[in-house]
């Protein structure tokens, strides 16, 4: 069988190497704002440059990690000894991406549903990016589980959007990782989350065939199938493993490039164990890694604190994390 060597296909296959991950850096002003004040650090804009600076600069980090997702300030910015962060990863190895959605705002007439906005422009905003270097492209739907919710609706209209982006990326050159994030907020048990994870991926790639989307040149990032965080009934991390590859074999064609695991909200240690447990099952007909935030991350900031002094101590940390993640993927090959 022939292998597409697009250029977007090439991408891809970059992004899940075997051994690497992604690195997610792409949070928003009011998302970087509260996890800078848990730890009295003002979010300024050189604060949160130095910041990122500390995590794109850290040694070997390209060892683990095949991108970085940045936020829409942080592509343009610069480094202290003066190439951009473009720049910066790019000497690791690692390839730079874009956060292009603009958050959530409420679904009207559907009271605790959100939407996500960004369509507006978009086409332009990618021709921008592109230009500055961006090479793939994330945007994220958010889907709640309570009482009746996600209705029906709210799964379509999420859907609709995230085709429409990933339809645009691939036009722009770039290639998309759709995230249909299903929170883990709640008391549910991990049956519902299968049910509502197994209705989202039928709507997506439904939409996404609608919209002619490629799947050998995007990305799927998921969540993984977990009960609610308040749930009381404690499942295994084999057990979490096993229903998150159903769902997945079940319902994401075989012809995506590859699926890269979210972390949301799990600790960094239970991420990591369960993206272990997940690959240990093997069997999968595309790569699984990862795309963690605060899993990779939260180590590497409170280690640094906003002092200049520790950025060894934090770097170091983030190579731990980034190193335990790898170690948790399939042998890559010698």
């Amino acid at each position: 069988m022939l292998t597409n060597s697009s250029p977007l296909a090439q991408t891809a296959r970059v992004l899940v190497a075997p051994g690497k991950g992604i690195l997610a850096a792409d949070e928003s002003f009011p998302t970087i704002g509260k996890r800078f004040a848990a730890l009295e650090i003002a979010s300024t804009e050189a604060n949160r440059r130095a910041y990122r600076e500390l995590l794109f600069s850290t040694p070997s980090l390209g060892d683990s990690i095949s991108g970085a997702i940045l936020f829409d300030e942080t592509l343009r910015q610069k480094s202290t000894a003066g190439p951009s962060f473009v720049e910066l990863l790019l000497s690791q190895g690692i390839l730079p991406g874009i956060k292009v959605d603009l958050g959530t705002t409420e679904l009207a007439n559907f009271p605790g549903e959100t939407i996500t906005q960004g369509l507006d422009g978009l086409r332009e905003r990618l021709r921008e990016y592109s230009g500055l270097g961006a090479r793939f492209t994330k945007w994220r739907a958010v889907l709640k589980i309570k009482d009746g919710l996600p209705t029906a609706t709210c799964i379509e209209a999420n859907a609709h959007a995230l085709a429409m982006c990933a339809a645009l990326s691939q036009e722009a050159g770039l290639v998309p990782i759709v995230e249909p994030e299903v929170l883990m907020d709640g008391d549910h048990a991990i049956d519902r989350t299968a049910e509502v994870m197994t209705a989202t991926l039928e709507m997506v790639f439904k939409t996404l065939g609608r919209h002619r989307v490629r799947l050998d040149e995007m990305l799927l990032k998921p969540a993984m199938v977990l009960p609610g965080a308040a749930c009381p009934q404690p499942v295994s991390d084999e057990e979490i493993a096993t229903r998150t590859l159903q769902c997945l074999r079940q319902n994401v064609p075989a012809a995506v490039a590859g699926i890269v695991f979210l972390s949301g909200g799990q600790t960094p240690a239970h991420a990591t164990q369960r993206l272990a447990a997940i690959n240990r099952l093997g069997h999968a007909p595309w790569p699984l890694t990862f795309s963690f935030g605060r899993a990779l991350q939260d180590p590497a900031l409170k280690a640094w604190h906003g002092d200049l002094a520790n950025v060894p101590a934090a770097q170091a940390a983030l190579l731990d994390r980034a190193r335990q993640n790898r170690a948790a993927l399939p042998p890559s090959a010698p």
